[in-house]
């Protein structure tokens, strides 16, 4: 499998695959869009927000957002960052307590559980620090826990701000916060911002950096092509490096060293590009 890797790089002049789906920092692309959520992250920081929520489609590069913040973070501050946390209340506050490295007793009661999350806090603020808590896909958290968060948050008395709380998710966090029976905790969101897909001319721009820091030093993707990958992924960056990286295999297969239109719609018509929306796209797209 890499002897075919280091052929797909070598036939575009490339030093490695520019459109992996893992998310990678070298290859970090600041839009528009990035840049304003990742200001509102820092706003949310700098000025202790109780809870700042940032919410985006899948594969919009949330996650991206939240690696890169965590290697610019300030040395005074503790993260605990909790990805898919579900349960009662209990098990919150024990995703919370393993994020923070911290070992609970298994017989703990929730009384204990709260108890040394509090020292916990009380302690990191007197050596200097206080705690953020980072809470990926969190438009998995029930009702019962986003209020359980909430009082969370009280435990800052005053001027003294022991921990904040960043919560990021699917759309669906945002319609959930905003419900009526959760009014309390809207009002504790400080800090906010929807992560919006690319548009034409951002995806276009967001394929040649991507290129470019792979190596290329020449165009590979044609007008054209970029324009009908937009309309396929509806700018969503993952799905962009998904088409993009199923385009060029077909464009090495067929020994081309341009990713055309042409080839781009080949993909889609063979149906590989797995993906919601992307077909019946020849009547939506077809120009020519």
């Amino acid at each position: 499998m890499s002897s075919y890797v280091d052929i797909y790089t070598e036939h575009f002049g490339l030093s490695q695959r520019p459109f992996t789906l893992v998310p990678n920092p070298e290859f970090l692309f600041w839009s528009g869009a990035h840049r304003r959520a990742y200001t509102i992250l820092e706003y949310g920081l700098i000025t202790h927000a109780p809870i700042t929520l940032i919410t985006g489609e899948v594969g919009a590069g949330k996650t991206t957002l939240l690696h890169y913040l965590l290697t610019h973070l300030e040395r005074d501050v503790t993260v605990g960052l909790i990805s898919n946390a579900h349960g009662d209340r209990g098990e919150l506050l024990r995703w919370i307590l393993h994020a923070l490295s911290q070992k609970t007793e298994p017989a703990a009661t929730y009384v204990d559980l709260f108890h040394q999350f509090q020292a916990f806090l009380v302690e990191e603020y007197a050596q200097g620090r206080h705690t953020v808590l980072i809470f990926d896909e969190a438009q998995n958290l029930s009702r019962e826990s986003l209020e359980e968060l909430r009082m969370f948050t009280n435990i800052n008395a005053n001027s003294d701000e022991l921990l904040q709380l960043v919560l990021v998710g699917q759309p669906e966090l945002r319609d959930l916060v905003l419900r009526p029976d959760l009014t309390q905790f809207a009002q504790r969101v400080a800090a906010a911002f929807h992560l919006t897909a690319m548009d034409a001319p951002t995806v276009e721009t967001y394929i040649s950096h991507r290129l470019r820091v792979a190596g290329a030093t020449t165009r590979i993707f044609g007008v054209k092509a970029c324009a009908l990958i937009h309309k396929a992924t509806g700018g969503v960056p993952r799905l962009v490096n998904q088409l993009c990286d199923l385009s060029m295999v077909y464009a090495f297969t067929a020994n081309r060293k341009r990713v055309t239109e042409s080839l781009v719609q080949q993909v889609l018509d063979d149906g590989v590009f797995f993906a919601s929306g992307a077909t019946n796209l020849r009547e939506q797209t077809d120009e020519h």
